[in-house]
């Protein structure tokens, strides 16, 4: 899971439903970690696909056991192609990966020279190189989102910062989050619209909810940032830690809480929501609130659109119970704000609590787990509608 978002106790505050959507998706586990020696294990990021192989990263496991970037062929076949924690190496990665020429770049959450985080390359044959070391001195640390590819220079955002970075290694800080009607907690990737990138912010941007309820804010590329919607922390959703999706002008995300379901974490209710913003109106609509019961709770990260259908996970929820509280789901929802569970996880070999979003290959959706699995280090599954 995510840190900073959750702790034990409050999200075993989640109210479990009785009935809610039937199950509509072919599921099967393409690949469990831990089976093999010094595997990568518990994936926080969702997959990157390239000439017909999947990547992703891992949090622990590899041969430091400090996180790992894996491949693995659509038949199940996982290769550790990089295993972190090696002298001033990144470890402990929560982002995925993109891919811009021959290399995939990505960020630790951990490591680096000063221990704060870094930027990496890696080569699809394994060779790594250090980019960037964050110092936690205004340029931030410790980030947990996806870089985003524009014209050739990578963008992100640690919780406090958003930077830039060329593949050659050059930093440039584009904005330093001051919290309060700013935001604060930048967890998310960004998304370009037309040369501004649109993104998001946990906490800040009201008084609400102690810390505030979170933001969706514009980025200049030039570091002028905006913030386009304060959350309020009611049926409008709290605590979005979301990549945003495009589509026609209207941007799409989840908030982690909020909305109208029967979940508590500490002074903010809700199990989270489904939300659209008017980029034209700046207006923002709940699409689907999360009940906690078996239609899921606290939607994991960014949605997927195809052909005008939203696909997306969540962490919590489904109707069987990991601890005291659901294994988390695979879900479908229209613009309207249908909803229909895909898979439902249990507490066993198909996986259990998804951290992050899915891609689209074909007709099918695939995506990852971070716990669960016969050998409990998280899986690699792919889902059919």
């Amino acid at each position: 899971m995510r840190f900073g978002l959750w702790n034990a106790a409050a999200v075993g505050a989640v109210v479990m439903a009785a009935s809610g959507p039937a199950h509509a998706g072919k599921y099967n586990v393409l690949y469990v970690f831990g089976s093999q020696a010094n595997d990568a294990e518990m994936p926080l990021a969702g997959l990157t696909y390239s000439k017909g192989i999947f990547y992703g990263t891992t949090f622990v496991g590899g041969r430091n056991f400090h996180g790992a970037v894996f491949s693995l062929t659509p038949t199940g076949t996982e290769a550790v192609v990089h295993s972190f924690g090696k002298g001033d190496d990144g470890v402990q990665p929560m982002a995925g990966l993109i891919k811009v020429g021959g290399a995939l770049y990505g960020t630790t959450w951990y490591g680096g020279a000063d221990a704060d985080g870094a930027v990496y390359s890696v080569t699809p044959g394994g060779s790594e190189k250090l980019l960037y070391s964050f110092t936690g001195a205004g340029d931030g640390a410790h980030p947990a989102a996806d870089l985003l590819d524009v014209n050739g220079i990578l963008y992100g955002a640690t919780p406090e910062a958003a930077f830039s970075v060329t593949p050659t290694g050059t930093f440039a800080l584009l904005h330093s989050f001051a919290g309060g009607s700013d935001g604060s907690d930048a967890t998310s990737g960004l998304t370009n619209v037309n040369g501004t990138l649109y993104g998001t912010t946990s906490y800040g941007g009201s008084s609400a909810c102690g810390a505030g309820c979170g933001t969706v804010y514009s980025l200049a590329l030039d570091g002028t940032e905006t913030v386009i919607y304060a959350f309020q922390g009611g049926d409008d959703g709290a605590v979005p830690s979301t990549t945003l999706v495009n589509v026609g002008g209207t941007l799409y995300g989840t908030t982690r809480l909020g909305g109208s379901g029967n979940c508590n974490v500490g002074s903010i209710a809700g199990c989270g929501t489904v939300f659209s913003l008017n980029l034209a109106t700046g207006v923002e609509t709940t699409i689907y609130s999360f009940q906690g019961g078996s239609d899921g709770a606290n939607p994991a990260f960014n949605l997927t659109n195809v052909a005008g259908i939203f696909y997306g996970t969540t962490f919590h929820g489904g109707g069987t119970r990991c601890k005291s509280y659901g294994c988390g789901t695979v879900f479908s929802l229209t613009a309207g704000g249908t909803e229909t569970i895909l898979h439902a996880f249990g507490k066993g070999s198909d996986g259990s609590e998804p951290d992050a979003g899915l891609i689209a290959v074909g007709h099918v959706l695939y995506g990852t787990t971070s716990a669960g699995g016969t050998l409990h280090g998280g899986t690699v599954f792919s889902i059919k509608p």
